[in-house]
């Protein structure tokens, strides 16, 4: 309950931050014509319809799983992120179909002055949200979190590098680029928006691989293996295969496994799973881990402390 407010208060900082810029840029396009600020505002405004539906869906994504739900709601996580994603890609083709429009049309002089100040203190207003976030982010394991971080961190960026090549655009008119200058809003429009749309696939990408339950990448599997192959080694446990399956921002890991002897103790195989789930949830937060026994030869007898034995025949 307590993660699921946490989660909810950076989101509302993101909407109410976000809105907040999209009005200030919005209302600066206006009155400075430039094409590179509308392209941020409508950015922020998107981001604010995704946030919105977020803010109301948050709950379902900490309830526990269920027979009827036995991946929770985890899944619903992910379809909004390919939404957000699909939605950053039309805004983006379609902004960029307007400025190029606009820069074939003959340009858009602006001053560079106002722009490289406005997006100066952008920037500076980015940064302290987005640290903000980061430090209210430090014990969550959200996508979505994680996602608005993104997409802050871009803005600051963003804002900064705006500001940078605007103040050294005032020059370009001393020197035998001065031509340039009615397109450089519209270039910078284009620069940020190839910058941002590799980001935008590869959310899209990884929420694409969440929903069809592929398996993650290489290097988390590795780095499961690092964690609990010592704590299966310490029972006499063989890991045959991890079988890792990632459904929005929870983990699921199945172990399967060998014993080397006749029989194990039950009480051998709860301490080992204890431990290992122990050890993941360190490290990833949401993430539930279950131990599967791989019939060998002879190792169908499962024994209890007591020496009482269950067999299992297993066809």
């Amino acid at each position: 309950m307590i993660t699921e407010q946490k989660e909810k208060q950076v989101l509302l900082l993101s909407f109410f931050s976000g809105l907040l810029f999209a009005i200030a840029e919005f209302i600066f396009s206006i009155y400075s014509h430039s094409q590179s600020a509308l392209t941020d505002a409508v950015y922020d405004a998107s981001e604010l319809v995704f946030i919105a539906l977020l803010l109301f869906l948050t709950p379902l994504f900490h309830k526990p799983v269920s027979e009827k739900h036995p991946y929770g709601y985890f899944q619903i996580e992910s379809i909004f992120v390919i939404i957000k994603g699909t939605m950053m890609l039309a805004v983006t083709m379609g902004v960029s179909a307007q400025v190029i429009g606009s820069a074939l049309s003959g340009g858009n002089p602006v001053d560079n002055t106002e722009i490289s100040v406005f997006q100066f203190f952008l920037g500076i207003a980015s940064a302290v949200i987005f640290f903000i976030m980061k430090r209210q982010n430090k014990n969550l394991a959200s996508p979505t979190i994680k996602a608005e971080l993104l997409g802050w961190k871009i803005d600051v960026i963003y804002s900064f590098g705006m500001s940078f090549a605007f103040f050294l655009s005032r020059y370009l008119e001393k020197t035998a680029l001065s031509f340039t200058a009615p397109y450089f809003d519209q270039m910078v429009a284009v620069v940020v928006m190839a910058f941002t749309l590799p980001e935008s696939l590869k959310i899209l990408w990884a929420a694409i691989k969440d929903i069809f339950l592929f398996s993650p990448e290489e290097t988390l599997v590795n780095e499961m293996k690092e964690l609990c192959n010592p704590i299966l080694e310490e029972y006499g446990f063989v890991p045959v295969f991890y079988d890792v399956t990632k459904t929005g921002r929870h983990l699921w890991i199945a172990i399967y496994f060998q014993i080397e002897t006749e029989s194990m103790y039950i009480s051998d195989l709860e301490s080992a799973l204890k431990l290992v789930n122990q050890k993941s949830q360190e490290h990833y937060k949401e993430c539930t881990c279950e131990l599967i026994l791989v019939p060998g030869q002879d190792s169908s007898i499962f024994n209890d402390d007591k020496g009482n034995h269950d067999k299992c025949d297993c066809k």
